[in-house]
C-alpha cells in the first residue's frame, strides 16, 4: 500500500500545475521519492495486466553525459538529477507471464488466462508485440509524470532520443521499446503556461 505525503497533491491539481520544464535545481532525489514516483507509475492500467513496462533511474552523472548524447544534447538530461527511461518489454513479460496472474484466481482459470495472453501476444508477431507493449507503456508515463508532480517534483518527457543508442547504453535487450526519457527533479524554472483545446473542441457528448 501507498501511503500518501502530506505534500502530495491531489491528481487534478498535479495535472493542472505540471509543466515541462528543462533546467532544475542540482539537488539529488532521495531515493525513497524515486521509488514511490515508480511504484505509483506501476499502478496504471493495462490490458491482461500485462504491465510491461520496465525503468532505469539514471542519476551517475557520467552516465547522464552519454544519455544526453544519445537525446541529442537535451539540456534537461543533464540538468536533471534523475531520468528516467521507461520501456517495454513483451519477452520478458511472455517469460514471465506467471507474475501479471492475480494470485486469488483458482488454478484452472489461471491456466486458461496464462493460455490466452500467450496466444495473443504470439499470435501478433514480435515486433506488432512490442509495439503493443509500447502503447500499453504510454499509460504508465502519464502516470509517471503525474506521480512526479503530485511529490513536489518537475518533469520533462522525452521522445527525441535514438532508441538504439539508449538501449546500448544502458545494457537493454534489443527487443524492447523506448518509451521516453522523463528528466525528474525541482524545477529552476516556471516553464510555459498551459495552452490547450478546451473540451468543447476535443469531445461529443451523445
Amino acid at each position: 500500500m501507498i501511503e500518501s505525503p502530506a505534500a502530495s497533491l491531489s491528481v487534478v491539481d498535479a495535472a493542472s500545475r505540471r509543466r515541462s520544464i528543462r533546467t532544475f535545481v542540482q539537488q539529488p532525489i532521495p531515493r525513497e521519492d524515486l521509488e514511490q514516483i515508480i511504484e505509483v507509475a506501476s499502478l496504471a492500467p493495462s490490458a491482461f495486466n500485462a504491465q510491461p513496462w520496465r525503468f532505469v533511474v539514471v542519476e551517475d552523472a557520467a552516465l547522464k553525459a552519454k544519455l544526453a548524447a544519445a537525446a541529442f544534447n537535451q539540456r534537461q538530461v543533464l540538468s536533471a538529477p534523475a531520468v528516467i527511461v521507461l520501456y517495454t518489454d513483451i519477452v520478458d513479460t511472455i517469460a514471465n507471464v506467471n507474475e501479471i496472474m492475480h494470485p486469488g484466481l483458482p488454478a484452472e482459470q489461471r491456466e486458461q488466462s496464462v493460455t490466452r495472453i500467450v496466444g495473443f501476444l504470439q499470435e501478433k508477431g514480435e515486433a506488432d508485440a512490442e509495439s503493443w507493449g509500447a502503447a500499453q507503456g504510454n499509460i504508465a508515463l502519464g502516470f509517471l509524470l503525474l506521480a512526479a508532480e503530485g511529490l513536489g517534483y518537475q518533469s520533462s518527457a522525452m521522445a527525441g532520443f535514438d532508441p538504439e543508442a539508449v538501449k546500448q547504453l544502458l545494457g537493454l535487450p534489443a527487443n524492447v521499446r523506448v518509451n521516453a526519457l522523463v528528466a525528474v527533479g525541482k524545477g529552476a524554472e516556471e516553464g510555459f503556461p498551459h495552452h490547450r483545446h478546451p473540451v468543447s473542441r476535443l469531445a461529443k457528448f451523445v
